[in-house]
């Protein structure tokens, strides 16, 4: 499982801890994992990488062979419970030297809080130069004018559409030529889900999926297929993100692709398309699960594709962006905000010098290309998204569909007072409704969705009106792009 960015947050904040029953130490080593180096001056390391763990372990390795003397221990922690365990580690003064930055509270938050150490010691003009212009942003991973973080992942789409080639054969999902006939659009993906589920007699179905960790896996698939239909915000569950810039507001309650695709949605469910066991399934075992055929299609990111390809199996496609129409109304958008942060040294550590080395190490485009060439993700250096080197063919796919993201408004570069700005999390969020449409408990699809996108606006609103009481000048209008046109890049402007 991966952060990513994306994504898999929604329910973050209310995830449960269970303080009384946790202890730093011993309590948290449990959780995780170590690395070959266990020294107890060794430089503590925290992330929650699991299927990217080979390539941590790899950098760990080539760290500590290029650094004698420096060893790091590696801990990594469960996902769902990320943000809390950092943000237990920070109240008891005893946090690892070096760790990924939890998706909540925001860097800016986490700054304020004193979490961070600056980098500007080691950070020079020539150090970001590595990086791609406009990599360090005043409120991304720069506050009042000092570095916190700095970049790992380049954009990509964060979600594909994965296919199983073994079952779409035995459905007869094929074309003439005998490959398989991948489906693009809303209605092409029902078809395919129908013929699966009539024609395996009970072996395969349609789709499947895992949610029984609570990480937000059903909020996925409406995130994937509202996009190409239009509604450029998507459905993504990290804090504060989904918006449609074009009017500065959440749009689920007034863009008519969201209610249309969980009509489908549940449709899809009547006619018995989705594997039975759905819900209850891990994330984990559901990618098992389309491992063996159990369905044809599922919902994920690019994530998946080293624990399959570790397993050999490669027999699958993946798509993006399935629209109603054959052409996408709407794409993926560049997001250096949300890109820019991967790592920081913690303010409380005593080796900082050696936790600036070891991210120093895991941000360098020699480890960014063997990121790439491990089928995590894209680089933040373009030099590394060749596509030669890569034997994987679902993964080269994946790296052809960075084409897929575009340029987008960024209200952080028109503004940079709005780094302050931390909306809260509405209880229910989007992951909460759509699995409430899934399961039944939500009728009123329609007011399910517009009393959702109120209730942001609000938090926002006030988020907003917070960071103006400081003398701020910000306001609610610098998210609104009138002239952004979703299917072409967009550059912003800063604020006059």
């Amino acid at each position: 499982m991966t952060s990513s960015n994306v994504s898999r947050r929604g329910l973050l904040r209310t995830a449960a801890l269970g303080a009384g029953t946790l202890a730093l130490g011993g309590g948290l080593s449990a959780c995780g994992s170590g690395s070959p180096s266990s020294s107890a001056d060794a430089l503590t390391y925290w992330d929650w990488y699991v299927t990217q763990a080979p390539w941590v372990d790899k950098e760990i390795e080539l760290f500590e062979k290029g650094h004698s003397g420096v060893s790091v221990k590696k801990t990594t922690q469960q996902n769902a419970k990320y943000p809390d365990l950092v943000a237990l580690a920070n109240r008891s003064g005893n946090p690892p030297d070096v760790f990924m930055i939890p998706q909540v509270p925001s860097v800016a938050e986490q700054v304020a809080k004193g979490w961070l150490h600056p980098l500007d010691e080691w950070a020079t003009p020539a150090w970001q130069s590595r990086f791609p212009e406009g990599t360090f942003l005043e409120g991304a991973n720069v506050f009042d004018g000092k570095v916190y973080s700095a970049p790992l992942k380049g954009s990509g789409p964060q979600l594909q559409l994965y296919i199983h080639h073994g079952v779409f054969k035995s459905a007869g999902l094929t074309n003439p030529d005998g490959s398989v006939k991948i489906p693009r659009t809303w209605d092409e993906v029902t078809s395919a889900a129908q013929t699966i589920t009539k024609k395996s007699g009970g072996r395969s179905y349609g789709f499947g999926f895992g949610n029984a960790d609570g990480i937000g896996v059903l909020a996925w698939w409406l995130d994937l297929f509202v996009r190409g239909a239009g509604a450029p915000g998507g459905a993504p569950t990290v804090p504060g993100t989904g918006m449609d810039y074009r009017v500065g507001k959440w749009t689920f309650g007034t863009d008519r692709a969201y209610a249309d695709f969980l009509e489908l949605f549940v449709e899809w469910k009547k006619r018995g398309f989705f594997h039975p066991n759905s819900v209850s399934l891990s994330d984990e075992a559901a990618r098992a699960f389309f491992e063996r055929g159990k369905f044809g299609m599922t919902v994920g990111g690019v994530w998946n594709q080293p624990e399959w390809t570790q397993h050999k199996f490669t027999d699958y496609s993946l798509v993006t962006l399935p629209s109603p129409t054959t052409t996408p109304k709407g794409f993926y958008y560049a997001d250096p905000v949300g890109n820019g942060t991967f790592a920081a040294v913690s303010a409380k550590s005593k080796k900082a010098h050696e936790g600036f080395q070891w991210l120093d190490a895991l941000t360098s485009p020699a480890a960014g290309r063997r990121w790439v060439q491990d089928l995590n993700g894209v680089s933040a250096h373009p030099a590394d998204n060749d596509p030669d080197g890569i034997d994987s063919k679902p993964f080269a796919a994946f790296i052809g569909m960075t084409e897929q993201v575009l340029r987008g408004p960024v209200p952080l570069v028109r503004n940079p007072e709005l780094a302050g700005v931390a909306p809260g999390v509405p209880k229910p969020d989007i992951s909460d409704v759509v699995t409430g449409v899934y399961t039944g408990q939500i009728k009123d699809v329609q007011g399910a969705l517009t009393s959702l996108a109120d209730k942001k606006f609000q938090l926002l609103s006030d988020a907003v009106a917070a960071v103006a009481k400081q003398g701020k000048k910000v306001s609610t209008s610098d998210y609104v792009f009138p002239d952004w046109d979703p299917t072409k890049p967009y550059t912003t402007k800063k604020k006059a």
